[in-house]
């Protein structure tokens, strides 16, 4: 098949008016979106039923539970947050649960390295007593809990009360302020120099 110069030379020219035409239709139908991004109130990472296991020096020794882990990391304080509650179990080296933690609702604040529990706070530590408040902190840098809130200890025989309490990581070691408490008062025998009327 024989085809004259005019042919050929008519087919680039086609090509480029069929672009041009496409591109300008196609400006025409672009809609510009802007997104709106606020890092300190999007998040940048979604986790949704969390168990994990934690080492320390290469052995396993806490599990965490969370139903949902949003992680702020762009935010000029990045954090973590845990909107449903954060449940955290400390092992022994057979994995006996020796002492929790659990929150309504956690905070993890990276840079400052504390950890902010609010809601209904329970905690066990290591001789099985239990604690009770509405808000806790966890400094890992000072390595203190703390609060200014109601808090209630309840051991083996006795239960504390007061309003704030510092204490150490493992609380074993703390203090309670403006406390109450009620002690069991062994029964004495009878005095014998008593007489009755």
């Amino acid at each position: 098949m024989i085809h004259n110069e005019r042919d050929i030379t008519a087919i680039p020219v086609i090509v480029v008016m069929s672009l041009l035409l496409s591109m300008a239709c196609s400006k025409e139908k672009q809609e510009t979106v802007v997104v709106a991004f606020n890092p300190d109130s999007t998040y940048t990472m979604k986790t949704t039923d969390v168990s994990t296991l934690i080492s320390d020096s290469g052995i396993t020794r806490y599990r965490a539970i969370a139903k949902v882990w949003l992680m702020y990391g762009k935010a000029s304080e990045p954090y973590w947050y845990f909107p449903e509650g954060l449940y955290i179990e400390q092992f022994d080296t057979l994995f006996n649960v020796k002492a929790s933690m659990r929150a309504d609702t956690v905070y993890y604040y990276e840079k400052m390295d504390l950890w902010k529990g609010i809601g209904n706070v329970e905690m066990q530590n290591r001789e099985g007593e239990h604690f009770a408040t509405s808000l806790i902190y966890l400094d890992n840098k000072s390595q203190k809990i703390y609060s200014d809130k109601y808090i209630r200890i309840e051991k083996q025989d006795q239960l504390i009360t007061g309003i704030g309490f510092e204490s150490n990581q493992s609380l074993t070691k703390y203090v309670i302020f403006n406390s109450t408490g009620i002690f069991p008062i062994n029964e004495a025998p009878p005095d014998s120099t008593l007489t009755e009327e």
